[in-house]
């Protein structure tokens, strides 16, 4: 099967289950590292309806989620300084820093604005030259070409009022954290479609040799996803450990050569901390020395923050796929979307949040038991 160009078949689900079911002989834990693939595997059930030996872990693949706590709170002292304008994506206005949310600067008088792309914060350098428009740039590899377009045009029409705060992370370096962690139990990834369409498939071959692992390049609707694990469930039965592209109508083993040579151009690979995680070796990008000038963190002097994470929150062993949220004491009490802990209950694509807002309150074996009847499958899609 090449590619699936219907999203909505229940009789393909159907027979892709039922090979996945027919080949796999043992179990079988993979990773699906993002969030938009978690929130489509919870919406509709789709770890339900696997057969057992089949689980799947969620990974750390919320962007929103391993921004670190101090780059949180940088950005909120950045906010609530007079004379900047602060704009952000609106799924980082609620996203806890040690004491407040943006959500709270905002309330407190900071010029705090959502919008909807970098270009649209650089709109605002250009109508306000008496304001400092700073725009918080997070993210894997998705967004970043964006946020490299916007800085590129800045310096390009000589604005001096623009900068970035930047968390960029890189996929490749988490996986093989996660495989080099003692705990990890992790035997196969789904890898990211949106990621693989921008850097193309090249830094994987080298990471499935290494750790003798398959990688499946995949998708985001329900189709896609079992797609992936079923060529990840044939790779593991039959003892391969190849990468596979399960998204060729998005995804090039080259990528995005234009968005590319932007990368290049604007950004350097550096050592990012992950929250939950820690810090991870060549994990993220910072500006590349044309364009220092235009680094928030340089400007505004907050490289000094430093912060400790609440002890109570269990997010960070969520991010690593060592718990699932209804494991952690405080899910769905102490933590809920209204009084989030941690990024991983607040954010669109968070895991917790998945769980939350789809009714996963429990785990274990009632929630095993739980399982969606052969029968109502073609409620899936």
């Amino acid at each position: 099967m090449k590619y699936i160009d219907e999203f909505n078949d229940p009789d393909l689900a159907r027979r892709l289950l039922d090979e996945i079911r027919a080949t796999v002989t043992r179990p079988w834990a993979l990773m699906e590292v993002c969030g938009g693939q978690t929130h489509s595997i919870i919406r509709h059930g789709i770890d339900q309806l696997l057969p057992e030996e089949v689980e799947l872990i969620h990974g750390p693949g919320c962007p929103v989620c391993v921004t670190p706590l101090d780059v949180i709170d940088q950005a909120l002292e950045i906010a609530a300084r007079p004379g900047v304008m602060f704009c952000s994506f609106g799924d980082m206005l609620r996203v806890p820093g040690t004491d407040r949310d943006l959500f709270r600067v905002k309330g407190e008088g900071g010029d705090v604005r959502v919008v909807y792309s970098p270009l649209d914060a650089l709109d605002l350098a250009r109508k306000h030259p008496d304001r400092q428009v700073v725009f918080f740039a997070i993210g894997f590899e998705t967004t970043a070409p964006a946020n490299a377009m916007a800085v590129h045009q800045a310096r390009r029409l000589g604005l001096d009022n623009f900068s970035l705060l930047v968390s960029h992370v890189r996929v490749p370096p988490a996986i093989a954290a996660i495989m080099t962690a003692p705990e990890c139990r992790v035997q196969g990834f789904l890898a990211a479609g949106h990621v693989c369409s921008v850097m193309g498939t090249a830094e994987y071959p080298e990471l499935a040799e290494r750790h003798r692992v398959p990688v499946v390049v995949t998708g985001f609707e329900p189709l896609d996803i079992l797609e992936g694990i079923r060529r990840a469930v044939h790779q593991l039965e039959r003892g391969e450990h190849r990468v596979e592209n399960a998204y060729p109508r998005a995804v090039r083993e080259q990528g995005n050569p234009a968005a590319l040579r932007m990368l290049r151009e604007v950004f350097e690979v550096t050592d990012r901390n992950w929250r939950g995680i820690g810090p991870i070796p060549d994990s993220g990008w910072r500006l590349s020395e044309a364009y220092r000038a235009y680094d928030a963190e340089i400007r505004f002097d907050v490289t000094g923050i430093r912060t400790e994470e609440p002890a109570v929150c269990r997010a960070g062993e969520v991010l690593q796929g060592l718990i699932k949220p209804t494991e952690c004491e405080a899910f769905g009490t102490a933590c809920t979307p209204r009084t989030p802990l941690g990024a991983t209950m607040v954010s669109n694509e968070g895991a917790c949040a998945a769980y939350h807002l789809y009714r996963r309150m429990t785990d274990g074996p009632a929630q095993q038991g739980s399982r969606i009847p052969r029968e109502e499958l073609n409620t899936v899609g």
